[in-house]
């Protein structure tokens, strides 16, 4: 009986199919090469919008900073002539709603402007005896213009009646207008649009509420 010996491979043999597949490297492969240009052109955007953006937000300057720090002051002491107004009996209700309308107005500016501050990382309030040196005018911080001094609060708060009356007009105009000088300087140099806008609305505002306190005290001694 004869047997057979298994056949040996043949060397000729077709290889595999999977010696057929050629592995690339990471950087030669056609789908990673286009996934990386994606990446890299997405995150080219972004930091072009994030700098854009900063780009065109202007830092504040030092007119920026000083004028609210200034300005600050200069609201609180509106703010205080005005309660002392409120609390002197016989006084005129029409002045005496200019007088509630400023405290108001006043006290939202003042949270206003520390906000700006804070959001500019500047002190919330001028830190220093020296004012109005942002518009080249350096000037005791109390005596700013506009700012009445004590004995002028003083008198208001022992006054009464029509003497009350024009004794607060008189004050509050012309710390107004002391304000008023100083916003005008602020919206034609400030940095930021926030600051400008601000600066302009305080400008109206006040100019309004002088007009609005003449012409009351004007009718008050005309009647």
């Amino acid at each position: 009986m004869s047997t057979s010996t298994p056949a040996e491979p043949s060397l000729d043999a077709a290889p595999d199919d999977d010696d057929d597949i050629v592995l690339l490297p990471w950087w030669r492969n056609p789908l990673n090469l286009i996934m990386g240009a994606l990446a890299l052109f997405a995150l080219g955007g972004a930091i072009g919008f994030v700098w854009g953006n900063n780009s065109a937000i202007p830092d504040p300057n030092s007119v920026d900073a000083g004028y609210l720090q200034d300005m600050r002051y200069h609201h609180e002491q509106a703010v205080q002539i005005s309660l002392i107004f409120l609390e002197v009996p016989g006084t005129n209700p029409a002045l005496r709603t200019t007088a509630r309308e400023i405290v108001v107005g006043q006290d939202i500016e003042i949270g206003q402007m520390v906000q700006l501050l804070r959001g500019f990382g500047k002190a919330e309030s001028n830190e220093t005896e020296l004012a109005m040196a942002w518009m080249g005018e350096p000037t005791p911080l109390a005596r700013m213009p506009g700012l009445a001094v004590d004995a002028d609060l003083e008198r208001l708060g022992k006054a009464s009646g029509s003497q009350a009356d024009e004794l607060f007009v008189t004050l509050m105009v012309a710390h107004h207008q002391g304000g008023v000088h100083m916003a005008r300087y602020a919206e034609a140099n400030a940095a930021t649009p926030e600051v400008r806008r601000m600066a302009k609305q305080t400008i109206g505002s006040q100019l309004d509420e002088i007009d609005e306190m003449n012409m009351l005290l004007a009718a008050e001694k005309a009647g």
